[in-house]
């Protein structure tokens, strides 16, 4: 015999406190892919202000101002080196088994978490962190 409890004693949570507790408690694949996606694109975006910094201080550098190549090589870079950090790290759930399965999806996931953090990322390092160094 099952107890059951009633519909109208469950509290109603608002819309605001279910998206905390999703944010709380994501799932971890989810968490490994945005981890994996942010420091790749943290990285590149070091590398892209190093440039910028450094073309807006005078410094000739061979093949001029290639700003626009760069931020399209930080795109495709943060997507791909995202897609496969976590193909790697995120194996497919086995069950039972100590056998490891990596999956074509996991791949997706990762591609699909890096785009808007590539996005993000950018848009913090130029419109944020450029202007503070001058």
């Amino acid at each position: 015999m099952t107890d059951r409890r009633d519909p109208a004693a469950v509290p109603h949570r608002s819309w605001v406190e279910v998206r905390w507790r999703q944010f709380r408690r994501a799932p971890r694949p989810v968490v490994r892919a945005v981890a994996a996606s942010l420091s790749v694109a943290v990285v590149l975006a070091v590398a892209y202000l190093a440039y910028d910094v450094a073309l807006s201080r005078g410094a000739v550098l061979p093949g001029g101002d290639l700003r626009t190549l760069a931020i399209m090589v930080y795109v495709i870079l943060v997507l791909a080196i995202g897609s496969l950090v976590t193909y790697l790290v995120v194996p497919q759930p086995t069950g039972s088994g100590t056998v490891v399965r990596r999956n074509r999806w996991s791949a997706a996931l990762g591609f699909f978490a890096a785009v808007p953090i590539a996005y993000l990322v950018m848009v913090v390092a130029v419109q944020i962190v450029r202007p503070l160094l001058g």
